[in-house]
């Protein structure tokens, strides 16, 4: 059988290492031997002997999910094979967290994550019931964690003089020693008479990076995940 279809472009190679790769834009391959964890059906293809088992996230976390509509509901990957994870065919993205590192992330964004890493949700600090994203998942340890956004994301530097911004329905994450707090740009005034619909922000100050998708979260989507 011929075609573009079979080319090199899109034909899948054997693994050279263990572990996660980026498939391609939209696809992440993990090679699994031994344990990994993975949003709960962002599986798209597996080879090999795995087995899934859906991973909870104990009471206070599953409280918090309650409350905000905010979590990471998981999977557990386990055995000898590889698996191929895919969001929404949004783009994917891998980051490498060293210890002592820390980053911040919504849970939309995760999509799959070595198991020698540790994370929690916890409340963003300064971002009360109206901050959107009440709740996040703080990773730690040394491993790699894989993330999906809808389209490029901006990575934006953050530093004492030059505080940044976010609406809260864009933000992907932000590295550790960011201070957060609320920030409301209009007026009660001004939203009265309709104002910008930007009303208020996400505020992060200090020396890091926070990184941001090129779309906001419609209704819809924010119940779907």
């Amino acid at each position: 059988m011929k075609g573009d279809l079979f080319s090199n472009e899109y034909m899948v190679q054997p693994a050279a290492t263990a572990g996660m790769s980026v498939q391609n834009a939209k696809s992440i391959r993990y090679a699994v031997n031994g344990e990994m964890l993975a949003r709960q059906g962002a599986m798209i293809a597996y080879r090999g002997n795995l087995q899934f088992e859906r991973k909870g996230q104990g009471v206070g976390g599953m409280l918090k999910r309650a409350v905000t509509g905010e979590g990471l509901p998981l999977m557990a990957v386990r055995g000898q094979g590889e698996a191929w994870f895919a969001h929404e065919a949004q783009n994917c993205f891998i980051i490498d967290i060293d210890p002592g590192d820390v980053f911040t992330v919504n849970g939309r964004n995760i999509l799959c994550f070595d198991a020698t890493l540790t994370y929690e949700i916890k409340t963003v600090k300064g971002a009360g019931i109206s901050g959107g994203g009440l709740f996040n998942s703080v990773f730690t340890g040394q491993g790699r964690l894989g993330l999906v956004c809808e389209g490029n994301p901006l990575v934006i530097p953050v530093s004492p003089q030059w505080p940044v911004y976010v609406d809260t329905d864009a933000v992907v994450g932000w590295t550790a020693n960011l201070q957060t707090s609320l920030h409301r740009s209009q007026s009660i005034g001004s939203m009265i008479r309709g104002g910008s619909g930007e009303a208020v922000q996400l505020m992060l100050q200090g020396e890091g990076f926070v990184v941001v998708r090129p779309s906001e979260a419609t209704p819809q989507k924010a119940q779907q995940h």
